[in-house]
């Protein structure tokens, strides 16, 4: 089954919140808003998107917090270096090495999250319209071809000033 996206381009911010509420009318939830300024999100009435980025950098500290520990305690303990009596393991500086390996698996795992949540890279964008970074406002709709109809007269409805559409295989 393929499914259709259709772009409607909209030249000010109040035509296509119009536009956004005309979709929700028509039983799209599910859209996407493509704008050259920064919006704050939920401007258009748009559905929030729940993100897990918060997972990445735990789990990249918990990484680098065991590869500091390991690397260590694995380095003293292979190479046992008794000096006055003194524990082979020495806390002091472990509990250094260890800190800056949670940091740099945090960070790192941090910029995996970005990239990933990001949803880089794009081989595909799909539609898309220059006149996007000119200012003008675009609401994206994919979804099935018997469905699409209604989305597009939604956006006509709501005096889109250009409507693109494009078929592509769905999964």
């Amino acid at each position: 089954m393929a499914d259709t996206s259709i772009l409607g381009l909209f030249s000010n911010v109040d035509t296509a919140v119009v536009g956004a509420d005309k979709l929700k009318e028509a039983g799209f939830e599910d859209f996407e808003v493509l704008t050259g300024s920064p919006y704050p999100e939920g401007a258009f009435g748009e559905k929030p998107i729940k993100h897990k980025l918060f997972v990445f950098p735990i789990i990249g500290a918990v990484c680098g917090f065991t590869v500091g520990m390991l690397l260590t305690a694995g380095t003293q303990l292979a190479y046992p270096m008794v000096t006055g009596g003194k524990p082979i393991l020495s806390l002091p500086p472990m509990a250094i090495i260890t800190y800056e390996g949670t940091m740099l698996g945090a960070v790192l795992f941090t910029i995996v999250g970005i990239i990933f949540e990001s949803r880089l890279p794009r081989p595909r964008l799909g539609l898309y319209d220059r006149r996007i970074t000119e200012g003008f406002i675009g609401l994206m709709v994919t979804s099935s071809e018997q469905r699409i109809g209604r989305a597009e007269q939604a956006l006509k409805d709501a005096k889109a000033t250009e409507i693109k559409s494009s078929a592509r295989a769905g999964a």
